[in-house]
């Protein structure tokens, strides 16, 4: 009787033995077509590169693994290379590109590629390629050639490559975690930038007959992403950080978006001055929510110009504050640093056609040493448009004026609506402001008149605050129209024995009753404007020229005006000299008593 029992095991041998025979053989075969792809993959890289970039890049790598199963492949030590003298011919044929870049990394690779495609098709597809930590370092030099050119290449890259192949294509092309140097050789003596932890995404690489024409595509590309994390740049002067937290870019919509950006002092308000060495203005800074739309990203890659056609930023915040009574620095003047100058003093080339504010909160604040005390004016809530904000010349030739619009709160009560215009071209740093600022409670001005003015306001109502002003860096001249009621002050002093202002008790009795006036318009119901020319101090800034210059028109609406005071520095003389001609009688009827008494007290003892 046959053994049945080892009629399976025998079938089970013979099964494993075929199997076992196919996986060697297509083990085999892996290997060979492994072994014999490499030195194909490695010569269709180097060449497709080479040509590709019209004979400027080469790419070196000390090894690469490939595996035909997956279509992996890697490439270690990897070096992309410009070849300088071929640079200088493509700039004598009028070939050159703007930038020129180096890049080096450990490893590069490549997924999903199709060696059966590549050999029987001459099509290269290539899922994706990684650039894992590369250190990409890019200068840019502008030449006149390429002004206005189309963001693609010169000649087709399919004219080089389509004696070998008929397609390249990469799905996406990822440079994770780059290290970025951007060399400026447009500018003598730039100072490289530097960034760390970049993200850069490359979609849908494509080389074919049709590509280079095609207008949805920039550098043969269908997008580009760009992410950037938690960047911290510390300023050269070490008194700032400026952090970015969270910043995307996508190409096909032109929109950049930042979660916060912050302008961060590294000392604090007492201290910052003192550490500088000399008086400056110390800026804290912090924005989030902000995004640009419209950006021209093939402009920018060419020509370092950000150009965008909407910027949007919400809830913020920015706070100057400065410290009298710190020595200036030496032969410091702020003449030509009002926003729009710096703004032309930029070395970026910038256009920003609409710029929305929204809920950002501004606070000038300035150390008196003459009180002892901080005084601050806030403005809470400040939302409104900038437009035309930029520096390019050809933009201004059009259109040379800013104009910003703003509405806010003044110490988060009284709505104020204000208006700029900035002349862009202007050398003395023309421009002009007007606004209302509607009914509020005249004390909340204490935080500012009181430290810095020596000036308290006991009671008063705001009625309405209009003004309309020409400035430049000299000064500023205009108009105030100031309806307010109840109005009465005390003038205060620093008692060094106190840690508080103390009130000038007869001082404010006179102001009350010979110089302020308690409302406007009087008895007679006319509302009188005052002129102000108001001449700005070399060493002050564009903050201080506004609350100034404002500042001196309430003055003069209140009726404290050079007049007015010289006429209480004259009853204040006369005071002055009737109490020691006083005092000097007082005196002299102690004398007569005292030589009266002693004069008694002697005939007494006589007798």
């Amino acid at each position: 009787m046959p053994d049945t029992k080892r009629y399976p095991y025998k079938v089970f041998k013979w099964i494993a033995g075929i199997l076992l025979g196919i996986f060697i053989l297509l083990a085999g075969i892996t290997w060979f077509l492994n072994v014999k792809s490499r030195p194909i993959l490695t010569d269709r890289i180097k060449t497709l590169l080479y040509k590709s970039t019209d004979s400027l890049y080469t790419i070196s790598f000390t090894t690469v693994s490939t595996n035909v199963v997956t279509g992996n492949a890697t490439l270690q030590n990897v070096k992309i290379t410009p070849d300088t003298n071929r640079f200088k011919q493509l700039i004598a044929l009028k070939r050159a590109p703007n930038n020129l870049y180096t890049v080096s990394l450990k490893k590069l690779v490549v997924k999903h590629f199709h060696p059966l495609t590549l050999y029987r098709e001459k099509k290269l597809q290539i899922g994706e390629i990684i650039f894992d930590k590369p250190e990409v370092t890019m200068v840019n030099q502008q030449f006149a050639f390429n002004e206005g050119r189309a963001p693609r290449p010169i000649n087709s890259p399919y004219d080089i490559i389509s004696k070998n192949l008929k397609e390249f294509s990469i799905k996406t092309i990822r440079f994770k975690d780059v290290g970025f140097k951007y060399v400026n050789k447009n500018v003598p003596n730039s100072v490289p930038f530097d960034i760390d932890d970049l993200n850069i995404t490359l979609t849908d690489l494509l080389v074919d007959s049709t590509s280079a024409d095609d207008p949805k595509r920039f550098y043969l590309l269908k997008d580009i992403v760009i992410n950037l994390n938690n960047y911290v740049y510390h300023t050269p002067d070490k008194m700032y950080d400026i952090k970015v937290e969270k910043l995307d870019f996508r190409a096909t919509t032109g929109k950049l978006r930042i979660n916060s950006f912050a302008l961060v002092p590294l000392h604090d308000e007492m201290q910052f001055g003192k550490v500088a060495g000399y008086a400056r203005e110390r800026f804290d800074i912090g924005m989030k929510d902000i995004m640009l739309n419209g950006i021209d990203l093939p402009l920018y890659i060419s020509k370092q110009e950000l150009w965008a056609k909407e910027m949007a930023i919400s809830n913020g915040h920015i706070s100057v504050f400065n410290q009298n009574g710190i020595k200036s620095k030496p032969q410091e003047n702020k003449i030509g640093k009002f926003p729009h100058q710096l703004l032309q003093l930029l070395k970026a080339p910038i256009l920003v056609q609409k710029i929305q504010l929204k809920d950002v909160n501004i606070n000038y604040a300035v150390y008196n040493s003459a009180s002892n005390q901080r005084g601050q004016i806030s403005f809470e809530n400040t939302s409104g448009i900038i437009k035309n904000a930029t520096n390019l010349d050809k933009i201004k030739a059009i259109n040379p004026i800013m104009e910003v619009n703003l509405n806010t709160y003044l110490f988060g009560q009284g709505k104020l609506d204000v208006n700029f215009k900035f002349n862009l071209t202007a050398k003395d740093g023309e421009f002009s402001y007007n606004g209302v600022l509607h009914n509020f409670n005249a004390r909340v001005l204490n935080q500012i008149t009181k430290p810095l003015g020596l000036v308290r306001i006991n009671r008063g109502n705001v009625d309405k605050l209009k003004f309309d002003f020409k400035a430049n860096d000299f000064g500023a001249n205009g108009t105030v129209a100031f309806s307010y009621y109840d109005l009465s002050v005390a003038l205060m002093k620093n008692d060094p024995t106190k840690d508080h202002l103390v009130t000038r008790g007869f001082l404010s009795f006179l102001a009350n009753a010979l110089i302020i006036k308690s409302e406007n318009p009087g008895a007679d119901g006319k509302l009188i404007p005052v002129d102000v020319n108001y001449s700005r101090p070399a060493n002050t800034s564009f903050f201080n020229l506004i609350w100034r210059s404002l500042f001196t028109g309430i003055k003069y609406s209140i009726g404290i005006t050079e007049e007015k005071q010289q006429e209480v520095r004259k009853h204040i003389a006369n005071f002055k000299a009737m109490r020691a001609s006083h005092n000097l009688r007082v005196q002299k009827r102690m004398e007569r008593r005292l030589k009266k008494e002693r004069e008694q007290n002697e005939n007494v003892k006589i007798l």
